[in-house]
């Protein structure tokens, strides 16, 4: 008797598939009050289909928008689900975003429910209800501190559910019904891009874009139902949409909601994930709590540390890619793993790592080479929301500090004559939602998708290297290639430097604001009693601008041994008198610059630095976290740095 595969072309049915194949495996975990707590895919499956019929007991109709904003949690990852089962369409939000930039998604997505995870995300929905009359509906997970609300539009997600289960009978042939009318071109998911430019648009994804891309990086690691993942990016990613429900879903791996954010590298230790993602700035900041641990330790462990990580940076890489390495090598990297690198990769929760990505935005070579000579598999990969991810990955036995890897199977690149990177894939988005002017100018008639990165394949490898943004990338006075991203990428490797933006695009030298990490700078400070009171009188004291001032000399001294960037080093620099931040339109959510908003604000420090200027007074209008606007007042002291003449050419050495 002929098997007939059931079809799997929506989340939902994933879902269902995985209830039927494994009842009993763990699908999701969350820790809460210090607890794990897990549901099978059985359980999690009577879960959202609970949801799906409180949804219909609600009047939540096909294509309805459903907006869902909160930090990891199993539930909301059910209430994206769910809306799919029922013909909806999820809009995850970003968390940490203020009421205004909620607003926008939501008035522009037409959005007619939301789930949001604790009275927070529903205050700041609240305080800008008066421009949402689509929404009808909010259902919150977390009780705590809404019981005197008024309830008129306000539902319990448990008491929805109550509702759902009641109803079971009554919906279960229009629920049936309304699964078997999608498809793979159903609409899957509405993500909005991060908007570094401007406002964000919404990245409209069928379930054929998620599940082919699912399928293919599936394929390319090699990922089974037994991988154990970290689910702590924001809901609204790609990233996480991709690893948390595609990836998941297809394979039958289970993900894990970490507690809150604090407490996110103790219950990565705890659950020991085999497939982890991370964007640069979280490894960087790993990196920098590991160096500033290393630095209060006795003196022989700090000379254990430093002599067995040498050993690493010449011989670790080659030995996780399989090359050639001495026997009297590789004793000394397994005397090293058990002293060194074992206890700080299970410190860092990457101790059971079988394979580990970076992306979002380039990882400085130092800290890329630092974790894979740990012998962690760390690759990159280079993707937009608009490809469903991915566009390269690095093979394994491939992978280079300076490259984001080849097309995988089914995805074409090709580079324009302005060294524009062009992609078409399986993964490329629909259309953006209600802007066809904007799908037009991205995606042509054939599929092909301006990335908008600028880029080249190397010759000696064949993979894909990315330069910067193509609109960020320009020259200096002399002619010279000027690749701001690099050069900042070179500094944040520096424990201290948290952020950077460097300028210098038609002008004769470069210069840099510097953004200092407050911990890592406020630990070396206490070490050595220098006294300070805020993150301002901190980032201006003598000796923290002669610490950068030698960081930034050791990147002028390296820029001077590439031919194509010497001209790029930096003569002047400021330490900035604030974080750059999100709430204040500086950063994206996902911690991207917005530079030409940098730019535009701090327009009259860049006259500064280019003006031979010791010093600056400043104003700056900051926003608080409870959305109250204040003004930052300071003078600032800008300071030349030594530069180095740019290493002979191959030619001239000849």
């Amino acid at each position: 008797m002929e098997v007939i595969e059931p079809r799997l072309d929506t989340i939902p049915r994933l879902v269902m598939r995985n209830a039927e194949r494994f009842p009993d495996r763990p699908a999701y975990r969350e820790k809460e009050f210090g607890i794990w707590q897990e549901w099978t895919w059985k359980e999690a499956l009577e879960e959202i289909t609970a949801l799906a019929n409180g949804y219909l007991a609600l009047g939540l109709e096909e294509g309805d928008r459903v907006a869902v904003v909160g930090r990891n949690r199993p539930y909301l990852y059910w209430a994206m689900i769910a809306a799919q089962m029922v013909g909806a369409i999820p809009v995850p939000l970003y968390q940490d975003a203020v009421g205004e930039e909620m607003a926008y998604v939501l008035e522009h997505s037409e959005a007619r429910f939301l789930v949001a995870g604790d009275q927070e995300q529903v205050d700041k929905v609240l305080e800008v209800q008066d421009r949402l009359p689509a929404l009808e509906r909010m259902i919150y997970v977390d009780p705590r501190g809404l019981r005197k609300y008024d309830h008129s539009r306000l539902h319990a997600y448990k008491d929805v559910q109550a509702e759902g289960r009641a109803a079971h009978e009554r919906f279960e042939s229009e629920l049936a019904e309304r699964m078997a009318r999608q498809d793979y071109d159903t609409t899957c998911v509405i993500l909005y891009t991060s908007g570094t430019t401007g406002r964000p648009k919404g990245v409209v994804l069928s379930n054929r874009n998620i599940i082919e891309a699912t399928k293919l990086s599936v394929a390319f690691d090699n990922l089974t139902e037994r991988e154990e993942i970290l689910a702590y990016l924001p809901l609204a990613w790609v990233g996480d949409f991709i690893f948390s429900m595609g990836q998941a879903t297809w394979t039958g791996f289970c993900v894990n909601c970490p507690e809150n954010a604090s407490t996110m590298q103790t219950d990565m230790r705890e659950i020991g994930p085999s497939y982890f993602f991370a964007p640069p700035r979280v490894f960087e900041n790993m990196l920098t709590n590991v160096m500033i641990r290393m630095e209060d330790a006795s003196a022989l462990k700090r000379r254990m540390f430093n002599y067995f990580l040498e050993h690493a940076r010449k011989v670790g890489s080659r030995i996780l890619d399989g090359r050639p390495v001495s026997a009297i090598d590789r004793l000394k990297y397994a005397l090293g793993n058990i002293l060194v690198y074992g206890p700080l990769k299970d410190a860092l929760g990457l101790g059971r790592i079988r394979v580990a990505y970076t992306a979002g935005e380039a990882i400085g070579p130092e800290i890329f080479e630092f974790y894979r000579s740990l012998g962690i598999n760390l690759k990159q990969l280079y993707g937009q929301t608009e490809a469903s991810v991915y566009i390269t990955i690095q093979p394994d036995g491939e992978v280079y500090p300076d490259t984001v890897g080849v097309p995988p199977e089914g995805v074409e690149i090709r580079i324009d004559e302005k060294g524009e990177v062009h992609y078409r894939s399986p993964g490329v988005f629909v259309e953006y939602f209600k802007n066809p002017e904007a799908t037009a100018s991205t995606k042509d008639a054939e599929g092909w998708v301006a990335s908008g990165d600028a880029g080249f394949f190397d010759n000696a490898t064949g993979h894909l290297k990315i330069i910067d943004r193509a609109k960020d990338v320009g020259k200096m006075a002399d002619g010279s290639l000027f690749a701001p991203k690099y050069i900042e990428n070179k500094l944040k490797f520096y424990p201290s430097i948290l952020e950077a933006v460097v300028f210098g695009n038609g002008r004769e030298y470069a210069t840099a604001f510097i953004n200092i990490d407050l911990s890592a700078v406020g630990n070396w400070a206490e070490r050595n009693n220098i006294a300070y009171t805020s993150y301002q009188e901190l980032a201006a004291h003598p000796e923290v601008y002669a610490m950068i001032e030698k960081h930034i000399e050791e990147v002028n001294r390296s820029l001077a041994e590439d031919e194509k960037l010497s001209s790029s080093q930096i003569r002047r620099f400021l330490v900035l008198h604030k974080e750059l931040d999100a709430d204040d339109g500086e950063l994206t959510r996902t911690r991207k610059v917005r530079r030409r908003i940098v730019e535009q604000k701090y327009a009259d420090l860049i006259e500064a630095l280019y003006g031979g200027k010791e010093r600056v007074s400043t104003e700056t209008e900051v926003t608080y976290e409870d959305g109250r606007k204040g003004v930052i007042r300071a003078t600032l002291e800008i300071r030349d740095v030594r530069t180095f003449p740019p290493a002979k050419s191959t030619k001239e050495a000849a």
